[in-house]
């Protein structure tokens, strides 16, 4: 269960912290948790503020494909895939890697790469609907954050189950206070997040055996 940044050619995304935390609301943040159109592709205000493929992941899944030595035949899940961009990338970076992804938002489900068309499936990351050691990897990141800390635990024994404790997740985090209030201005659907030594305390619990690094809000 290492700490492991197999994230570093992703580019960093811009925020406007003061704007997301002026207009915040819980009915803003109640649209938000819906996972629909408001939260993909609504204002920034309420999500992504457009969530289209821009290629950001192309070297991320070379990335991962050569870290974990993955290879044609071979089946990975990504739990939280979204539209299915790293799906279609980590296709395109190993010619006959089986990939499924896997959401709970209908939404982005139905407005999917076309490259992933087939591969993706609607569920929630604490009850995967997939039989034990189906996969030779399991990812998720920026996903399991979204259940309370009970959820939290089960989900990452569900991804040690069907991924036989192979499997790569990145989790919301802070080193310092300040952080850990830039953080709290920013989020809209993170319902556990804690510092890495709360993170590690979980992992434990759950006898967590994959790979992690973490998201760090910055001003």
């Amino acid at each position: 269960m290492p700490f492991l940044d197999l994230l570093t050619r992703l580019p960093k995304s811009r925020r406007n912290i003061t704007a997301r935390a002026t207009a915040k609301t819980p009915e803003l943040v109640a649209r938000s948790m819906q996972f629909g159109f408001d939260y993909f592709d609504g204002s920034r205000e309420h999500g992504y503020g457009g969530y289209r493929y821009d290629g950001r992941w192309v070297p991320v899944a070379a990335d991962i494909v050569a870290h974990y030595g993955l290879k044609a035949g071979q089946r990975v899940l990504d739990v939280g895939c979204a539209k299915g961009f790293l799906v279609k990338d980590l296709l395109r970076a190993c010619p006959g890697l089986e990939v499924i992804g896997l959401d709970i938002s209908h939404y982005a489900l139905t407005h999917a790469e076309a490259e992933a068309a087939g591969r993706l499936v609607r569920g929630s990351c604490d009850a995967l609907p997939f039989s034990d050691g189906g996969f030779d990897l399991v990812i998720g990141l920026d996903v399991i954050h979204n259940l309370d800390r009970a959820g939290v635990v089960r989900a990452l024994r569900e991804f040690n189950r069907v991924g036989n404790g192979r499997s790569y997740i990145r989790v919301d985090s802070y080193h310092t206070p300040e952080q850990q209030a830039l953080f709290a201005d920013w989020v809209l659907t993170a319902k556990f997040h804690d510092y890495p030594q709360g993170w590690e305390a979980v992992f434990a619990e759950a006898g967590f055996r994959g790979d992690w690094t973490w998201t760090i809000i910055a001003a």
